[in-house]
């Protein structure tokens, strides 16, 4: 089965970072996109940053110059770097992975999410 496994959450000060890891694992013919989305309390669910199996990124306006997103080919596994963080970064983070399994076409496969607090 095709699962996305996220780790790297957790609590940190205003103007700290942290290291996002998704790796993706399970019977993968190949990826496409991969990308962090997040969700904070009262509001919807919004990209933060996606990179394409070329290298090609986009960030969200609020995040850009602050987080990075890369991937491990290799290791199917993305990565989000964020640093400056502040209390406006607190969310749920969501890992997606556009790929394909057995089936002819590609298909949204979403991580469990992980708690990111900036708080002090």
């Amino acid at each position: 089965q095709v699962r996305l496994v996220e780790s790297g959450g957790g609590l940190v000060q205003p103007g700290g970072s942290l290291r996002l890891s998704c790796a993706a694992s399970g019977s993968i013919f190949s990826i496409n996109t991969m990308g962090w989305y997040r969700q904070a309390p009262g509001k919807e669910r919004e990209l933060v940053a996606s990179i394409t199996s070329g290298g090609f990124t986009n960030y969200a306006a609020s995040v850009k110059g602050r987080f990075t997103i890369s991937r491990d080919n290799a290791k199917n596994t993305v990565y989000l770097q964020m640093n400056s963080l502040k209390p406006e970064d607190t969310a749920v983070y969501y890992c997606k992975a556009d790929l394909r399994g057995s089936s002819w076409y590609y298909s949204d496969y979403w991580g469990q999410g992980t708690q990111v607090v900036v708080s002090s």
